[in-house]
């Protein structure tokens, strides 16, 4: 649901290659996405639990989403009785299959590697999913977590912290009516010892590292 700027984006820049989730909807704005998407000729790339890339020197790990996790959620895939078809059918690139799976579930987990410094992003994919990402893999320790789901209540659990083991958790949330972040995850945070870093009182939070040590910049 986060993808109205990327329409602008895709407009006005080159862009080589589109990386999104097999799963889409049927929103005005997905659709002008897609459409953008498809009217510029950008490849798609649909990344699952085990891919790489990297930028320069940093490196990202695809966490999540799983590849037969997400084969087993997406309807033009559910019937297939073989399941070794159902992943083989996402080998291509896909754009907008439709699923009746919370959509969050589908948001890409990347552990970003730099040196020895790292950062974990999460999208909205929250507690719901948490227990199914750590039954597919050895969760690593990061030194930031990019708090899932804005602080909601359900961003994240107990047993997902204790893996991770972040420093600092920065949670992106602006004026919304839901309350986020909820009092619940700023105790949660507060009570495991992990530094808190919020968007709605700070604006921009700018995280420099040279690979070894990281600082936030004023």
């Amino acid at each position: 649901d986060h993808l109205q700027g990327l329409i602008s984006v895709v407009q006005r820049y080159n862009v080589r290659y589109f990386v999104i989730g097999v799963a889409g909807n049927q929103t005005e704005g997905y659709q002008r996405l897609a459409q953008e998407i498809k009217n510029k000729n950008i490849p798609i790339k649909n990344l699952h639990t085990g891919d790489k890339f990297s930028l320069g020197k940093v490196e990202f790990d695809v966490l999540w989403p799983e590849r037969k996790w997400v084969a087993s959620r997406v309807e033009s895939l559910k019937d297939t009785s073989d399941d070794s078809s159902e992943v083989e059918g996402l080998k291509g690139a896909i754009l907008g299959l439709s699923t009746e799976t919370e959509l969050n579930d589908f948001s890409y987990y990347l552990d970003l590697k730099y040196g020895s410094f790292s950062v974990l992003f999460t999208g909205d994919g929250d507690s719901r999913i948490q227990p199914e990402i750590m039954k597919s893999i050895d969760l690593p320790d990061v030194d930031i977590l990019k708090f899932p789901h804005h602080g909601s209540k359900y961003g994240a659990t107990k047993e997902f912290l204790e893996k991770v083991k972040p420093e600092l958790a920065v949670i992106s949330s602006g004026k919304n009516p839901w309350g986020h972040p909820t009092k619940e995850t700023i105790s949660l945070l507060e009570n495991l010892g992990i530094k808190i870093k919020r968007t709605d009182i700070e604006g921009d939070i700018e995280i420099v590292s040279d690979g070894r040590n990281w600082r936030m910049v004023n």
